[in-house]
């Protein structure tokens, strides 16, 4: 087990804990961090020695999970949001508003915060101008995290991510399972992160101490879909399925939202105030790590 910094929080709550929620947790535990989350149903979650609490919007806090949240000195969201922001926040809201430990909280957002940029780059400092339900649900959630926390004096940060990939959700694992879509749209490009370098994010970012900050961590190249699918088939010794035009009528209505916005990210504002690397700087080495770790 790693030595905690003292400048970091030692009991940490993440509500939310999926996917990435998960490989958050396993990273800060192994930097010697008390780490608990929540999910919807304890009963399904794997045995890894992660304590989950019971929440939702049919299950209350219960006593268990409200004293985690009482003892916690930060709390990091990954819950969806929806019409009117964060529902984690309102079922917890009352905790944290009295919390006496608490002092950062963080969420974690989109890049959908951003309207398309035909392909121009944002950075912290771009405005955040949605124009979709998506980008404006996530922007409402973030200003009521950045509320709480002003209210109570304490660091927060909103985490802005793009696409997220790696072990068990990768182009590699898609094609294994003939869930690929091989979707084309001429010199649209996209962001990624890896998993493992959203966790090292959120460790370093813990360190934020004061004030609201926001961070769009991603890797360094932005890369069009297909590129990144044909690299995986050939990696793994699969055939890409049929080309199909972005806009096809025959892909969802949210896989053509999400192929009609296009836009770059510029990480180095966050990578100097953190101090962060990423690990795998290009889908190519995230991908060929997935390649180990299916």
């Amino acid at each position: 087990m790693g030595h905690v910094p003292t400048s970091l929080p030692r009991r940490v709550v993440i509500l939310g804990m999926g996917w990435s929620g998960r490989v958050i947790a396993r990273h800060l535990r192994s930097n010697g961090l008390q780490v608990c989350g929540t999910v919807r149903d304890p009963a399904r979650a794997e045995a890894d020695g992660l304590q989950r609490h019971r929440l939702g919007a049919d299950h209350a806090p219960d006593p268990a999970l409200r004293a985690a949240l009482h003892a916690a000195e930060a709390v990091l969201c990954s819950v969806p949001p929806d019409a009117e922001g964060d529902p984690a926040l309102r079922w917890v809201a009352d905790v944290l508003r009295t919390a006496p430990a608490l002092r950062w909280v963080g969420y974690l957002s989109s890049t959908s915060v951003y309207a398309d940029r035909g392909g121009g780059w944002v950075d912290e400092h771009s405005v955040a101008d949605a124009q979709d339900s998506t980008g404006r649900q996530r922007l409402l959630a973030e200003a009521q995290w950045q509320a709480l926390a002003a209210s109570r004096g304490i660091a927060s940060v909103a985490l802005r991510l793009p696409g997220l990939y790696g072990p068990g959700r990768n182009a590699l694992r898609q094609l294994a399972d003939g869930r690929a879509r091989h979707v084309l749209r001429p010199g649209l490009v996209f962001n990624r992160l890896h998993v493992d370098d959203l966790a090292s994010v959120v460790l370093a970012a813990l360190s934020h101490r004061a004030g609201h900050a926001v961070l769009l961590p991603s890797d360094d190249e932005p890369a069009p879909s297909h590129e990144v699918l044909a690299f995986a088939a050939q990696l793994g010794g699969h055939a890409l399925p049929p080309p199909v035009a972005w806009d096809d009528p025959s892909l969802s209505a949210t896989l053509r939202r999400f192929y009609a916005s296009h836009k770059r990210i510029d990480s180095r504002g966050t990578r100097a105030r953190l101090g962060w690397t990423p690990r795998f700087p290009t889908y190519r080495e995230g991908l060929r790590d997935a390649l180990t770790r299916p």
